[in-house]
């Protein structure tokens, strides 16, 4: 079965997106390729206990297991040498993907503390759009309880468009809260 959000995707933005930007095809319109969730876990160097746990966590968030990424160069300031595991990334696409972007924008995003809508300039150009998150608490599948640190992470959203206008638009026709 497709997700909700990709069924509104078809019906509704699709037909939104080629009436505004006059596109001769509906294959013009943009869609989002694919969601990238990266927590850094700087602790790790000291304790794999904190690495272990942030993997635990994204797996919910994501419902998919992330990988492991390394340090690509050693850094003496940080204590860190090069290889050692220092956060994880999982990549979300498809049904999963459609999955994770509504349950983000229309029950994590709300949750947020003092939430007035995410920054309209975050996009890289291209029709990418990256956001940071402070906890990781906003998402209904982590048990506040179970908690041992508040862990941020960041969030990549990557799209087809070519433009950021039309980037925009097409997240804000999927519900993404754009500040005013």
């Amino acid at each position: 079965m497709a997700s909700r959000l990709f069924e509104t995707y078809k019906n509704d933005v699709v037909p939104a997106l080629v009436e505004k930007f006059q596109y001769k095809s509906v294959m013009q319109a943009p869609k989002v390729e694919k969601i990238v969730i990266n927590m850094g876990v700087g602790e790790a160097k000291d304790n794999q206990k904190f690495l272990e746990k942030a993997v635990e966590e994204m797996t919910l968030i994501a419902g998919q297991k992330p990988v492991t990424t390394k340090a690509r160069k050693s850094v003496s300031n940080f204590k860190i040498r090069e290889g050692m595991a220092v956060g994880c990334k999982v990549t979300l696409r498809g049904e999963r993907m459609y999955d994770f972007l509504d349950k983000f924008v229309n029950i994590s995003l709300p949750r947020v503390r003092d939430f007035r809508g995410v920054s309209k300039t975050s996009f890289d150009g291209r029709g990418n759009y990256a956001l940071g998150i402070k906890e990781q608490l906003i998402f209904p599948e982590i048990n506040y309880d179970k908690i041992d640190k508040i862990r941020g992470m960041d969030i990549i959203i990557t799209t087809t468009a070519n433009t950021d206008e039309e980037a925009r638009e097409l997240l804000k026709l999927m519900g993404m809260p754009f500040s005013k």
